[in-house]
């Protein structure tokens, strides 16, 4: 097909994100998100978008979280945020190799 070819030919993949869990893996092993990928395909085998978008909607969460960390990266801005604060307050002091005050190596 002349479109994939173009999209060789620029350097860009459309749909390697779609493909990154199911392709080969190295050494035969399983991509870190294959089992959320995998729950999701199942749950919409045979059903149709329209309502594979209803009923898996969990598994769908669940995979997307497993490969962008949104969730993750919400909670550790939320958590670093508590510790400036209870900083700033006086109620936390950071040990020192978090100061970058860490003692001489030979």
């Amino acid at each position: 097909m002349p479109f994939w070819e173009l999209q060789r030919q620029l350097g860009i993949d459309v749909d390697r994100w779609l493909l990154r869990q199911s392709m080969a893996q190295p050494y035969g092993k399983a991509a870190a998100c294959h089992a959320f990928e995998r729950e999701w395909v199942e749950c919409g085998h045979g059903l149709g978008q329209t309502r594979a978008r209803r009923e898996c909607q969990p598994e769908y969460e669940d995979f997307m979280e497993c490969m962008h960390r949104t969730k993750l990266a919400v909670r550790l801005r939320t958590i670093l945020q508590q510790r400036d604060k209870m900083i700033k307050e006086g109620k936390y002091t950071p040990p020192d190799y978090h100061k970058g005050k860490e003692e001489p190596r030979p």
